[in-house]
Parts: structure tokens; C-alpha cells; sequence
């Protein structure tokens, strides 16, 4: 008979404990929210392809919408309490992190940062409550990875500004509130804000997805859109406003990918331990152990990572680069995990039974959305020799 022990669960370095009494309870109120408000209808949401829009609230209520901004309703706590979110957020779905960290990060944080204060008043009490969705259009349909070349454009006309233009693959666009939308202008790249309704501003959903089901992803169209001379965010001209919002929820992908790589082993090891074949437990052979054991490898190191990178932003010493590291390697994890999960859960692996093909899918999306993995490892290729290869 082969000898047994007590299993210690997937954090076999005790990562965990690194984590103050603030960042504990953050992780633990996330977790409970997650198990019973969202695990039980998920896979539901999932198949149907939706995300309740009344959870915005529910997620505000708990102060996890802008909760690592200042001010204004937010919850002001720190990048790691950001990251532990991000991470319980994911174990249950990619798309309610996305939910969480485009509000926050990338809608929230340009009117927090770049705003008045007259936008910071108008929107940021509202959007930390969940009373206003955002979004963030960036994206266009010819222009992914290189914003600089975007078609979206604003001019002048008298006192007020019009747009024209598209955004593509935007997350929370038909059900936003208030988008951020990047355009050109003679002055350079600015951020205007486009309240729900706007005239000539339409937002329609992409159907037809298979990654990212629970989760609204839109295109926008702007077609001459007339905007007053307050609508423009002041703080920012250049790619310097899109790409530093970019930074802000690459970090929250650093992190919540490694949720989503613990779901998986969890329901690898889980499998593993009451499946049988060959008249013993599947979990007691070598192969398998071999899988699990290398799966929990990867994952400490994931996690390592991201801690260390919210060590980095606490301290203000983070950089682009760095955080293009930690969204690179992490999701090519998470991927490399959900896939030897699948393995192990055989044809049972590829049913919304079990979360694995369903997190597999996402974090598809989640290797090419805020910078694909091949911009990332340029970014970093640039870090290391000093050249750019971009052009």
C-alpha cells in the first residue's frame, strides 16, 4: 500500500503569510464573495455569455472598485491589497477581474490622474460605488499594439471638440456610463470623456466569443461627435496617459492570472485524488504526480513574482519593463498550468463541470489583451540590449 499524507494545499512556500492583516482580510472578503456569489453561476454566466451588470455594485459596496486610488470614495489601500483582489477575482472568472480592473485602472485612474476636478467629483464617487460602469476605448480595429498610429481624431471647432472614429475590443463599452476614448489631436494624443447617450456615439457587443464569455466586450463608434472644451482630461497629452492607465492594469494581470493557475490545480488535484483508473487513485501515479508537482512550481514562482512587483509599485520604485515582465511570464503560466490541468481531468477537463477548459479560454484572451506577449518580451528585449525593435 502506498504510504499517505496530509495534503498541504497549493501554497506550499507560504507566500501567503507575507501578507499583512489588512491584505489578509482583503484576500479572505474577496475569496468568501467569490465562492458564494459567483462559483454557483459562473459557469451559467459563462455558457450564456454575460456578466450581471448589478454586480458593479455589489463589488462597490465592498470597496473594490478604484480601491488602490485616493480620494473621492475610493478605498485608498495598497498595490498589494490591488493584487490579491486581481488574484481572488480571477480564481473565479478572468472576466469579473476584467470587470474590476478596467473600472478601476483604466477608467478610473485617467479622471483620478489626468482629470479636473470638476470630472474627479462628477464621476469618481459614482464609478467607486458601482452607480456608473466605465471603459476604456484605446483599441482600434487596424490599430492594436501600436496606438500611435490611431485613426480616432478630435479637432477643434470653436469652443468645443469633435470626434470621429472607432474603438474595438472594448471591455464594459455597451453597458459603460462614461468612456474613456484616446483620440489625435493637433496637440497630440488627449483622453476625453463620452458620457452614456452622447450624440453620434454608439457602442455595440462583439458576440460570438469563446474566451472571455463572462464579460462584455464592445466596439465603439464615434461619428462626429460633439464634445464641450470640459469633456478633455487637462493632465495628460501623449501616449504618456493611455500607457501609464495600461501599467496600472497590466500589474492587476500580474497577479490575477495566478488565481486563475490555482483554480486550475486545484481542480487537478482535486480530480486527481477521487478519480480512479487501473484500480487506484489516478493522483497516485508517477506521471500525474510529475504534472501536479511542476504545475505548483510554476505557480509559487508566479506568485513570488507578482509579490515581488507589489513590493516594487509600494515602494514607487516599479517600472514599465518590470511590470511587462510579470504580465509576460505570468499568463504564459497560468496558460502552461491550465493546459497540464486539462490533461489530468481528460475528457471530463473540456465541460463547464469543472472550471479548467472555461479559465484555459480566458486567459487566451488574457496573453493578447493589454499588450499581446509579443510587444511585452520587445519591452523587455529593449530593457535588456538598449535597441528598440519595434520598427
Amino acid at each position: 500500500m502506498p504510504r499517505t499524507a496530509e495534503p498541504v494545499g497549493t501554497d506550499l512556500l507560504r507566500i501567503d503569510d507575507e501578507l499583512s492583516d489588512e491584505e489578509r482580510l482583503v484576500r479572505d472578503t474577496v475569496r468568501k464573495f467569490a465562492a458564494d456569489r459567483i462559483m454557483p453561476n459562473i459557469a451559467d454566466w459563462f455558457e450564456a455569455g454575460m456578466l450581471p451588470k448589478e454586480l458593479a455594485p455589489e463589488l462597490g459596496r465592498l470597496g473594490l472598485l478604484g480601491m488602490h486610488l485616493k480620494g473621492y470614495g475610493c478605498a485608498g489601500m495598497g498595490p498589494i491589497a490591488y493584487g490579491v483582489t486581481c488574484r481572488e477575482m480571477e480564481a473565479a472568472d478572468s472576466g469579473l477581474r476584467s470587470l474590476v480592473s478596467v473600472q478601476g485602472s483604466l477608467a478610473m485612474f485617467p479622471i483620478w490622474k489626468y482629470g479636473s476636478e470638476e470630472q474627479k467629483n462628477e464621476w469618481l464617487p459614482r464609478m467607486a460605488a458601482g452607480e456608473a460602469i466605465g471603459c476604456f476605448g484605446l483599441t482600434e480595429p487596424d490599430h492594436g499594439s501600436d496606438p500611435s498610429s490611431m485613426k480616432t481624431h478630435a479637432v477643434k471647432d470653436g469652443t468645443d471638440w469633435v470626434l470621429n472614429g472607432a474603438k474595438m475590443w472594448i471591455t464594459n463599452g455597451s453597458v459603460a456610463d462614461v468612456a474613456v476614448v484616446w483620440a489625435t489631436t493637433e496637440q497630440g494624443i488627449r483622453g476625453f470623456l463620452l458620457p452614456r447617450g452622447t450624440r453620434g456615439f454608439t457602442a455595440r457587443n462583439i458576440h460570438k466569443k469563446l474566451s472571455l464569455r463572462a464579460s462584455v466586450t464592445s466596439e465603439l463608434h464615434f461619428d462626429d461627435v460633439r464634445l464641450p472644451a470640459d469633456a478633455v482630461l487637462p493632465g495628460v497629452t501623449g501616449l504618456k496617459g493611455p500607457l501609464s492607465c495600461l501599467s496600472e492594469a497590466r500589474f492587476g494581470i500580474a497577479w490575477g492570472v495566478t488565481g486563475a493557475a490555482r483554480a486550475c490545480l486545484e481542480a487537478a488535484i482535486d480530480y486527481a485524488t477521487t478519480r480512479e483508473q487501473f484500480g487506484r487513485k489516478i493522483g497516485g501515479f508517477q506521471l500525474t504526480q510529475g504534472k501536479l508537482a511542476w504545475m505548483a512550481a510554476d505557480l509559487q514562482r508566479a506568485q513570488l513574482l507578482a509579490l515581488h512587483l507589489g513590493r516594487l509599485k509600494e515602494a514607487g520604485q516599479i517600472t514599465p519593463q518590470q511590470i511587462s515582465l510579470g504580465k509576460m511570464s505570468n499568463v504564459r503560466t497560468a496558460i502552461d498550468i491550465a493546459r497540464t490541468a486539462r490533461t489530468i481531468l481528460g475528457a471530463n477537463g473540456i465541460t463547464l463541470e469543472y472550471p479548467v477548459i472555461r479559465h484555459a479560454n480566458n486567459l487566451e484572451s488574457v496573453l493578447t489583451y493589454e499588450g499581446t506577449e509579443e510587444i511585452h518580451t520587445l519591452a523587455i528585449g529593449q530593457a535588456l540590449t538598449g535597441i528598440s525593435a519595434y520598427r
